[in-house]
């Protein structure tokens, strides 16, 4: 079996790949949405790929892994890794995880961090307390929910004085400062109003930045001890951020008894190993479609576990092919595994397009994995092909 094509298009908000094979068989992989921009990075890869067979996963991967970068430049090749393992299933006949060792859970866990409802620009205690009620209540049950703050929500802007430094515009999390005592009181008032309203029932973790400061990080941990909070999340670096700083962790991970997290934007195993081997972080939170595919996954988190750290993968933003990929790799993790975050279908159509989900697909907070050949879900062609972009009429033929 050879390679052929390697193709890229944007369906909804999110980058869809498809590699085409010789022997009819094609892989599907999709990107994080957002990065519309993605598809030139994709086709950079077509040449070192054509003519190698897709079945040999690592043989393929040492020709294009090196050429990647943090978040959001690894995305092309974790999309990439991501279809060679769907063609691979697909041609043994067998789903991706028993390529990947086996189960070794029959039923994944999940976490809240895509059911979302607007909260219309307030910022303040009451409005945390009222979204996170309308969270609780969605049918997925989720036994935990994640939501911003800091630097990773509307407080900056919503504020006034929330830090020393001046409210930066445009996305990508560029905020980074000292807090002030108001805007810590505020911040804290708005965790509190969460907890109450989840009471013992539903966990909360809570996504902080990246650009906390290493002392505001260590007060905001410390803060939470007596709430039980899940985890904190990216407060010194993350989404968007090309490095790791695992030394911060470690200073603030060493100062408190809260859960801290890290890792979303990482590209490949090899720069998580500070992060492991110094015991710097208590979880790490990869995303498959981002730090080169769902093989990495495991390795990082197979190497986590040996150093007793926790796995809770991201996905937010990875839609329903990412969503297979991860059941699949998350089904096979050791049990460091506590859940990863659950992607949604956006635009709501996409649910139209897709075989292959359970219905529904999340029960009390897990999904059962399912055991069809490869990623097991599948494009309904005739449905999908109306939503291709003009140009990308040809991306199913």
């Amino acid at each position: 079996m050879k390679i052929t094509a390697l193709k890229c298009t944007v369906i909804g908000d999110n980058p869809v790949l498809r590699i085409v094979t010789d022997e009819g068989i094609s892989g599907y992989a999709q990107a994080e949405s957002a990065k519309t921009y993605l598809k030139p990075h994709v086709m950079f890869y077509e040449k070192l790929i054509l003519g190698e067979d897709p079945r040999d996963v690592e043989r393929v991967m040492t020709r294009i892994r090196r050429v990647g970068a943090f978040k959001p430049w690894g995305a092309a090749v974790s999309s990439i890794e991501m279809a060679l393992w769907d063609i691979a299933g697909q041609a043994a006949g067998v789903p991706v995880y028993r390529l990947l060792g086996g189960k070794v859970r029959d039923r994944v866990c999940v976490y809240n961090g895509n059911v979302r409802f607007p909260m219309e620009g307030r910022v303040d205690p009451q409005a945390h307390a009222d979204n996170m009620q309308r969270m609780i209540e969605s049918p997925e049950n989720f036994r935990f929910i994640k939501q911003g703050i800091a630097f990773h929500s509307g407080m900056p802007r919503g504020v006034d004085g929330f830090s020393y430094g001046e409210p930066q515009p445009g996305g990508f999390h560029p905020n980074r400062g000292l807090l002030t005592g108001k805007g810590f009181a505020h911040m804290m008032a708005c965790i509190e109003a969460m907890r109450a309203v989840c009471g013992t029932a539903v966990g909360l973790a809570l996504d902080c930045g990246p650009g906390m400061v290493v002392p505001d990080a260590i007060k905001l941990a410390r803060a939470c001890e007596a709430l039980d909070v899940m985890w904190l999340e990216d407060m010194i670096t993350g989404d968007y951020t090309p490095y790791v700083l695992a030394d911060l962790y470690r200073e603030v991970t060493r100062s408190t008894s809260t859960n801290i997290h890290t890792g979303e934007q990482i590209y490949l195993r090899q720069n998580f190993v500070e992060l492991i081997e110094k015991r710097a972080v208590d979880i790490i939170g990869p995303d498959p479609a981002d730090m080169g595919g769902i093989a990495e996954l495991k390795w990082v988190a197979e190497y986590a576990d040996l150093h007793g750290i926790l796995m809770a993968p991201h996905g937010t933003g990875d839609g329903l092919l990412g969503l297979a990929a991860l059941v699949q790799v998350c089904a096979t993790l050791p049990t460091n595994f506590i859940a990863f975050e659950y992607p949604t279908g956006r635009p709501e159509w996409w649910y139209d397009i897709i075989d292959g989900l359970p219905d529904p697909i999340v029960t009390d907070s897990h999904i059962e994995v399912w055991d069809r050949p490869g990623m097991g879900v599948t494009f309904r062609l005739n449905a999908a092909r109306k939503y291709l972009p003009e140009g990308d009429g040809d991306f199913f033929d």
